[in-house]
């Protein structure tokens, strides 16, 4: 592991209490989960890559080109022969050229996602297929050397911080380890064999067989990669896939890269310190202990009011992380639903968005973002900065929890679905669909309710400016929406209870 980092604080260096994380789980669990994020809620990042070049299938296409078998979005391996020749000819590797990202404008993609009301975005710096996408000294494999021939991290860390936005980046380089090997064993005339191309620092990793754990020198190569993002382009959030701790990928080598990653985090932490900035890792699953980081859900959520903060990764688009023919992208009011429901549980949305190989988003794309940023115009000050109720919320829809429960139980919210957020003494109703001409009745805010809130001073409509008809009774607070009010996605009730203002 990389050894011999040392970080000279005093008081004048930083706005942190100067402590010196060391790399022993019960410091690093001591590390505070930044405050930013907690008042954040929403962000952006972006899978794109050599594998964006086919649009086509999804963003595994690199594995799955080389097994010649059919999956849930096709067979790879039938369609990358048909398009560019047999993989034994035309491997992952030759689709780097093509990769050029002719179109790519950091500071076009950085306003997008400012108006889409994201506080923090970024790109995927690595995926499971090796190809970095950051001007790296450790590889030749990446943007700056090879496809775009630009720094595609450094320019949107440049753009994104540049528009008040914290700046994250996501690696998903753990799994490169076992991502090709399923070409190790279809065909020995593949690429992914060759030792020009096959190695630690190079786009495929050494060649071994499926029982083989990760070599010594591919681990510290992971670190390595980490540390040269974290001192490069100092992000404020790291964002890890799974594969930090996975027994059936990394068996008898779990214990030495426990070792790496309490490394690299403590590095990175006291690299904050050093900084005066607050800095966040997400994790999945039990990659890392809890509280030494940031756990996150994949195409999913809490089901319950956490205590904890905590965060859900998912994509705009039902098939794939990456740009595809034929997307499925989620509404606008979908993502306004699933946007409100995470934070009246405690936590923050991470939505991912593929661009085009050029570098261009589709025009669907932008029409989902913008809509959902013209939502949080209005209704901002019940999400941003906000903190969670006693209770997350009221009504008969339930989504299941954790980890792709998006897919497993998708649900389609109604009126009578209310998320709560508060923001000191105030408190915010979210209704997740229009009620029409019904009248709303949130019951736990009856005369009778034993949560504590107590008497209603006043209740207002975010971005209706006229009064508006309500009633606290035994049976609940009684809401009527304004006929001449068109919102046509969630709608927040800002509530002061008697002797507040």
């Amino acid at each position: 592991m990389i050894k011999g980092y040392k970080i000279s604080l005093d008081k004048e260096e930083s706005s942190h209490s100067v402590v010196q994380y060391t790399d022993e789980w019960e410091s690093l669990q001591q590390h505070p989960n930044p405050e930013w994020f907690r008042d954040a809620k929403f962000g952006i990042y972006t899978h794109w890559g050599p594998y964006s070049v086919p649009e086509w299938g999804d963003e595994w296409y690199a594995r799955r080109m080389y097994l010649n078998k059919k999956k849930k979005n096709g067979n790879f391996y039938v369609f990358h022969k048909e398009r560019y020749g047999d993989p034994a000819d035309f491997g992952y590797k030759d689709l780097i050229p093509l990769f050029t990202a002719d179109n790519f404008d950091a500071d076009e993609w950085a306003d997008l996602f400012v108006n889409s009301g994201a506080k923090f975005a970024g790109p995927v710096a690595e995926h499971h297929d090796g190809f970095a996408m950051w001007d790296s000294d450790l590889t030749k494999w990446d943007a700056m050397d090879m496809g775009p021939r630009r720094d595609i991290v450094g320019e949107l860390g440049k753009a994104i911080k540049g528009r008040g936005m914290k700046f994250v980046t996501s690696f998903h380089h753990a799994r490169k380890w076992w991502w090709y090997e399923v070409s190790f064993t279809e065909d020995k005339r593949y690429d992914t064999e060759d030792p020009k191309y096959a190695g630690v620092y190079k786009i495929y990793p050494p060649v071994h067989t499926v029982e083989d754990p990760p070599s010594r020198e591919y681990m510290q190569a992971w670190e390595e990669k980490v540390i040269e993002v974290i001192d490069k382009y100092e992000p404020d959030l790291l964002w890890f896939d799974s594969g930090l701790q996975r027994e059936k990928f990394w068996r008898s080598s779990l214990q030495e890269f426990d070792g790496h990653k309490r490394s690299f985090l403590s590095y990175y932490y006291n690299k904050g310190l050093q900084l005066g900035k607050e800095v966040g890792v997400t994790y999945k699953d039990k990659d890392l202990p809890k509280g030494a980081g940031i756990l996150d859900f994949e195409r999913g959520r809490n089901d319950a009011l956490s205590e904890f903060i905590w965060l859900t990764d998912t994509s705009i688009d039902e098939k794939s992380w990456s740009y595809v023919e034929n997307p499925r992208y989620k509404p606008v009011n979908e993502l306004v639903d699933i946007l409100v429901d995470i934070v009246s549980k405690n936590g923050c949305l991470l939505l991912n968005v593929g661009p085009r190989a050029d570098g261009t988003f589709p025009d669907e794309v932008k029409k989902r973002l913008l809509g959902l940023g013209d939502w949080l115009k209005v209704n901002g000050e019940a999400i941003y900065g906000t903190r969670p109720w006693v209770k997350y919320g009221e009504g008969p829809t339930r989504q299941r929890g954790g980890a792709f429960s998006e897919k497993k139980n998708k649900v389609s919210y109604t009126a009578k679905d209310i998320r709560f957020t508060t923001r000191g003494d105030t408190l915010y109703a979210i209704l997740l669909d229009h009620p029409g001409n019904e009248e709303t009745v949130i019951t736990s805010l009856s005369n009778h309710s034993q949560i504590g809130f107590g008497k209603v001073e006043s209740v207002s409509l975010l971005g209706f400016k006229e009064q508006i008809q309500w009633e606290q009774t035994n049976d609940g607070l009684m809401l009527t929406v304004p006929l001449d009010y068109n919102g046509s996605n969630a709608l927040a009730f800002k509530i002061i209870p008697k002797g507040k203002k």
